[in-house]
């Protein structure tokens, strides 16, 4: 998991192929003018998630776990905070892994919480048990699913 400001996006951008474009899109495109919605960057290998949801509380929130993408969530307006654990330390699953929404959740409480105010965002990559959107109000964000290996390579 990488926890940082929007302002030092370019320290993580070599660390997938596609995270550039992540980190470019988010410059170069207005996020609050974009309705809540999927949006297909480069074809089903970079999407961006836009959320305007109400906030859970930590009680509310699973861990959950992705196999086939790394996330990028970048909070837009709202303080959200996002638990943590690693994948391998999650013993108590809710089902299997849905390979048709490549998403797993868990029972498991997360080990740590990290307190994500806007402009600033968390990678979680498929190690990564991560339980998102606990805050006390709305929250906007957006959430960029990156394919791990990505077809376009």
């Amino acid at each position: 998991m990488i926890f940082s400001a929007l302002s030092q996006s370019s320290r993580y951008a070599a660390l997938h192929p596609l995270f550039q474009c992540a980190f470019d899109y988010i410059r170069d495109t207005d996020l609050f003018a974009l309705a809540p919605g999927r949006y297909h960057i480069v074809g089903d290998d970079l999407i961006a998630i836009i959320e305007q949801v109400p906030a859970k509380t930590k009680e509310m929130a699973k861990l959950e776990a992705h196999r086939r993408y790394i996330d990028i969530q970048l909070v837009l307006e709202g303080d959200e905070t996002m638990g943590w654990k690693p994948l391998a330390d999650c013993l108590n699953p809710v089902s299997g892994h849905s390979a048709e929404k490549d998403i797993r959740f868990f029972r498991d409480a997360p080990a740590s919480w990290v307190s994500v105010p806007p402009d600033h965002f968390c990678i979680f990559f498929p190690e990564d048990a991560h339980a998102p959107l606990v805050g006390s109000r709305q929250i906007r964000k957006v959430i960029f699913k990156v394919a791990v290996s990505p077809s376009m390579l």
